[in-house]
């Protein structure tokens, strides 16, 4: 377990609160959401700490929706996303985390798919993900507006506060 400065704490509270908010505040576009921007941010602003403000993001969702077959994705999902990034880290330009971002919101449904695979075998899983093509499509053309157009200017701010 990595230590936490009280700070730390009280800031990873406060981003994975926040991230839940701004998805519940957004929940009338469809798959349109902030999540996946910010679980990027966390994992270039935080390195390995990211798991704190992610993890209190998804203690919420599961506080408030329950936990159903779709929670286990959640498990996950997030931690390939943030790794992903992590790996990407140096990039600076905005359109390579928008590409990044829409990515992997386009395959959002395939990486959800073993879990319905698991739970309901492969005719479940298959029917799953494919009639959730379309909201794929939403989900990365979401994705990638959100992060071309604040990614850049969000890292900025949590370094700042990294560095405080």
């Amino acid at each position: 377990m990595m230590k936490l400065h009280t700070r730390e704490l009280v800031l990873f509270g406060i981003l994975g609160s926040m991230t839940f908010g701004a998805k519940v505040a957004m929940m009338g576009l469809p798959n349109i959401e902030p999540v996946s921007l910010m679980i990027m941010l966390f994992a270039v602003s935080f390195g390995k700490k990211a798991v704190y403000p992610i993890y209190t993001y998804v203690l919420l969702e599961f506080v408030l929706y329950g936990i159903n077959i779709w929670s286990v994705n959640y498990l996950y999902i997030w931690l390939i996303l943030a790794g992903a990034a992590w790996s990407l880290r140096d990039i600076r330009s905005p359109l390579g985390w928008a590409v990044l971002s829409g990515a992997f919101g386009l395959l959002f449904g395939a990486l959800c798919a073993p879990v319905y695979l698991f739970f309901g075998g492969a005719l479940f899983a298959l029917n799953w993900w494919l009639s959730g093509i379309p909201y794929d499509l939403l989900h990365c053309a979401g994705n990638f507006a959100l992060a071309l157009v604040l990614f850049v200017p969000l890292r900025k701010l949590l370094e700042r506060l990294q560095k405080r």
